[in-house]
């Protein structure tokens, strides 16, 4: 992991953000897309991004709109499914096994990765946290001499908005306020559990997708992704199956609609 490039990696920076009208930027990044996607075609014959010469059928025609917010401001990633995967669909809190290719609009490839990578979607920028939701897994193939091989990946791109990105920050080889390109591969998913509590990661927040790194039941700076005590009750999350049946969901010891891992006065 410590050799991966730390492009894909999220950062921020609350100096910028009093200065910085972050929603139109994010207008601002959705034109630019736009007529990117108007303009360019995917070259199926190379893989490659081209400019459109001769009546190629358009990017804007092929890409599914995924719209998100973030810090109540409305983004839309843009996303080409070439291959959706055959096997398990991550979520934001899950770690994918990858390999991918990142681009400015001008076609500058910044970061690339050829070799199968392990990467946490908790740690990356929302671009690819949201961006692999969209894809599933492939089916791993073992061969006699234990080596092995992915068919039926999940195989896409992704057209990430600044502000799903690096925002007006950059990074050496990307300037600011940036959108990105991403040629991804989906291999495989590694469902988490980080603190090991029994419950896996991305059934400790509301929602299936909603954002693991702030949900804190228990408002003690811990979210419960992290928190081996979701609900700050002193009793461990992982006690609080009382049935025994793997779902927390479904222990409700009051009656009022809230798992007792969720509910500090179960």
């Amino acid at each position: 992991m410590l050799a991966v490039s730390s492009v894909i990696f999220s950062c921020s920076n609350d100096n910028d953000k009093e200065v910085f009208d972050a929603a139109q930027q994010a207008l601002d990044d959705d034109t630019t897309l736009i007529e990117y996607l108007q303009t360019h075609y995917l070259n199926e014959a190379d893989g490659g991004i081209w400019t459109i010469r001769n009546g190629e059928t358009p990017l804007m025609d092929q890409v599914e709109t995924q719209n998100i917010t973030k810090d109540d401001i409305d983004y839309k990633l843009y996303v080409l499914k070439q291959n959706e995967g055959t096997t398990v669909l991550p979520t934001r809190a899950d770690s994918v096994l990858t390999t991918y290719t990142g681009m400015l609009l001008d076609s500058t490839v910044f970061d690339s990765r050829l070799n199968l990578t392990w990467l946490p979607l908790t740690d990356v920028i929302d671009g690819w946290s949201y961006g692999f939701t969209n894809f599933k897994s492939g089916t791993k193939i073992i061969n006699e001499d234990e080596s092995f091989y992915y068919e039926n990946s999940g195989k896409g791109i992704l057209f990430i908005p600044s502000g799903l990105a690096y925002g007006n920050l950059g990074r050496t080889s990307i300037p600011p306020n940036a959108p990105l390109i991403f040629q991804i591969t989906l291999n495989d998913v590694k469902i988490a559990d980080h603190d090991n509590d029994g419950v896996a990661s991305y059934l400790e927040v509301e929602g299936i997708n909603g954002d693991v790194r702030t949900y804190d039941t228990d408002g003690d700076g811990i979210p419960n992704y992290l928190d081996v005590d979701d609900d700050g009750d002193g009793k461990l999350t992982r006690d609080e199956d009382t049935n025994g049946n793997g779902d927390w969901f479904d222990d409700d010891a009051d009656g009022d609609g809230i798992p007792d891992f969720l509910d500090k006065d179960s």
